[in-house]
C-alpha cells in the first residue's frame, strides 16, 4: 500500500484551513550532536569553538506516484559556538533548512548567549536565544477541485518572523547532563501564509525539549555505555527518543535509537573520530508500515581547540565536539 502525495497535501491543507497548522522544530536520531540547536543554554559549554553539521532525509526514495517527484522530507543544519572569557559563559548560532516535499520549506537563523555557573556538582549554563525563521509555501502544488478554495494559497508565498528561546544545561564532565528548553515561545504568526488575513494562520509551535544523560565507564575503561533521552513536546503532541550507545577507547560508537510516543523508528547509529573530527550516521527502520522507506543521517564535527587554561568541567566525549 502506498501513501499518496495528494493524501499528504489535504491533510496539510485540511490544517491551514482549520487554522491550527503550528510548526514543530524538527527532531533528529542523532540529538546528542544537535543539542546547540535545540538548547540555546549548550552554548559554549565544549573546549573550543565547535563546528557541526547535519543532512537527514526522511523516508528516503518516497514520492509522488503521478508526478514522480521525490518528496521525502530533507532537514540540513549547521551549528557553531565557542565560550566566550569575557563573557563568562559563550555563543553560538546554528543555519538550518527543513523542507517538506516541495510543499514547505523553513530557513532558519538562530543566535544564542549562554552564562556559565561553576558549581560544585558541574556546571550550569542560563541561556537565551533569538530566531529568524522564513518559511515558504508553494501553493501551486495544491490541485483543488473546479472553481478553487479561497482557504488555500495558489501560487509560492514566503514570510519571516522572530521568535525567542530559553534554556538551562546542567552538565558534569564524563558523568551526566540535564538541559531544559524552551523554543519559539512567542508562537509568531506568518500571516501573509494566511489568505482570510487572520491571526490564526500558519505559525511557529512553541516547543518544551528535554535532553538527559549518563555515562556508565565500565571495569574495563576502554568501554563507556551511556544511555540518553530527549523529549520533545508541543503540549498537543509528546515524541519520546530513547538511547544506548557503546564508545570503544573513545574512538568508536554505535547503539540503538528508538523514537516512541507513536513508536514511529527504531535508529541504528554508528560513528567514528579521528583526532578532533567525527562522523557518524544513523539509519532509521520504519515501524508505521504503509510501504514507507528508511531514513538516513550524516552528521560531522570538528572541534578547534582554544590554547591556554582548559575548563575542568569541560565535556570531552568525541561525540558531542
Amino acid at each position: 500500500m502506498k501513501i499518496r502525495l495528494q493524501y499528504i497535501l489535504l491533510i496539510i491543507g485540511s490544517l491551514i484551513t482549520l487554522s491550527v497548522s503550528a510548526q514543530q522544530m524538527p527532531g533528529f536520531t542523532q540529538y546528542q550532536s544537535t543539542i546547540m540547536y535545540s538548547n540555546p543554554a549548550y552554548a559554549g559549554m565544549r573546549e573550543g569553538i565547535c563546528i557541526n553539521g547535519l543532512m537527514r532525509q526522511q523516508w528516503a526514495g518516497f514520492s509522488d506516484t503521478q508526478r514522480g517527484d521525490d518528496v521525502s522530507p530533507q532537514t540540513f543544519l549547521i551549528t557553531v559556538d565557542s565560550p566566550v572569557k569575557v563573557l563568562h559563559g559563550g555563543v553560538g548560532g546554528s543555519i538550518t533548512q527543513d523542507v517538506t516535499g516541495g510543499l514547505l520549506k523553513d530557513v532558519g537563523l538562530q543566535l544564542s548567549y549562554s552564562f556559565h555557573a561553576n558549581l560544585a556538582f558541574g556546571t550550569l549554563g542560563i541561556g537565551a536565544g533569538v530566531n529568524l525563521i522564513n518559511k515558504s509555501l508553494d501553493g501551486s502544488i495544491f490541485d483543488p477541485v473546479v472553481g478553487g478554495d479561497p482557504a488555500l494559497v495558489t501560487s509560492e508565498q514566503g514570510d519571516m518572523r522572530a521568535d525567542v528561546n530559553f534554556g538551562l544545561f546542567l552538565m558534569n564532565p564524563g558523568r551526566y547532563y540535564f538541559g531544559f528548553a524552551v523554543n519559539n515561545i512567542l508562537e509568531s504568526n506568518y500571516k501573509k501564509l494566511d489568505p482570510s488575513g487572520t491571526d490564526a494562520g500558519m505559525k511557529n509551535d512553541r516547543t518544551f525539549v528535554v535532553n538527559a544523560g549518563y555515562n556508565f565507564v565500565l571495569n574495563n575503561p576502554i568501554f563507556e555505555i551511556e544511555p540518553s533521552l530527549m523529549v520533545i513536546s508541543d503540549i498537543a503532541s509528546t515524541q519520546y527518543n530513547l538511547s544506548a550507545i557503546v564508545t570503544y577507547n573513545s574512538r568508536f560508537w554505535g547503539g540503538l535509537n528508538g523514537r516512541l510516543g507513536d513508536f514511529e523508528s527504531i535508529g541504528v547509529i554508528v560513528g567514528v573520530s579521528f583526532k578532533d573530527f567525527r562522523i557518524g550516521y544513523a539509519y532509521d527502520i520504519n515501524m508505521m508500515g504503509y510501504s514507507i522507506p528508511g531514513s538516513h543521517e550524516v552528521s560531522l564535527g570538528y572541534c578547534f581547540k582554544i590554547k591556554g587554561d582548559r575548563s575542568k568541567t569541560s565535556y570531552k566525549n568525541t561525540r558531542y565536539l
